[in-house]
């Protein structure tokens, strides 16, 4: 038993240290390839993310959290996922940004990360399933991440600035997203046609932040609260 802890222990560590290098390596590969004109571009990224989502889910499941720490984690899920069916007749206008943010400051980033990568995946089953998949879960997993990461270093103590951040990531999803179909779909690959692909999605990556901004407004604090004080009652994450 003690061997088998022992174990487990130095899995996570191992996985701890891969989580930034491998969340890196993913926008990393994207330029690489655009710059050396890689035939296999999509194929090579799309192995990238793939490997780091695995990374990270392991990561969460080598620190062997308890039943009552997943249950929250399941619960932000399904309520972005339902956020997301929601509102899925009006383009990009949806809170699971807003979400995955509140679940990582809570419960820390692999928590932010789960949640916003299982978000995708599930509610993908209703809306369509396709190549763009894991690139969404990696979009929203490191929405959750980094707002886990910022918030452990200070950051969003005035409550504007996490209405701010919100705008800024979701500015972030919707070029990882536009990134992924310059890279798999534009072809041939030239700066015309992928300025012209960045361009189209503008639009659609305004209304997302600005929404994210205003499901900010509506529920983080209000959440915030009452998600901590789960937090405190079960222990931490």
């Amino acid at each position: 038993m003690a061997a088998s802890n022992t174990t487990a222990k130095s899995w996570a560590r191992i996985l701890c240290k891969l989580e930034v290098p491998l969340l890196i390596v993913v926008p990393l590969t994207l330029a690489l390839c655009v710059y050396f004109n890689v035939a296999q571009a999509a194929l090579l990224s799309l192995v990238v993310v793939i490997a780091a989502l695995v990374v990270c889910a392991a990561g969460f499941e080598t620190s062997r959290p308890a039943l009552r720490q997943i249950m929250p984690i399941v619960v932000l899920a399904a309520l972005a996922i339902a956020g997301r069916l929601l509102f899925a007749a009006i383009p990009d206008v949806q809170p699971v940004t807003a979400i995955c943010i509140i679940a990582g400051i809570v419960f820390g980033r692999r928590s932010g990360f789960m949640v916003g990568a299982l978000a995708a995946l599930v509610s993908n089953m209703f809306l369509g399933q396709g190549p763009w998949t894991p690139w969404q879960m990696y979009a929203w997993g490191l929405a959750g991440y980094l707002g886990g990461v910022l918030y452990q270093y200070g950051a969003f103590k005035r409550s504007w600035t996490i209405y701010v951040w919100g705008f800024v990531l979701s500015f972030l999803y919707g070029f990882i997203l536009d990134s992924f179909y310059v890279v798999g779909y534009v072809n041939p690959l030239t700066w015309q046609g992928a300025l012209a692909a960045y361009g189209a999605g503008a639009a659609f990556n305004i209304g997302h932040a600005i929404s994210t901004s205003l499901f900010l407004a509506l529920i983080y604090a209000p959440w915030k609260r009452k998600l901590e004080r789960i937090r405190r009652k079960y222990g931490e994450y």
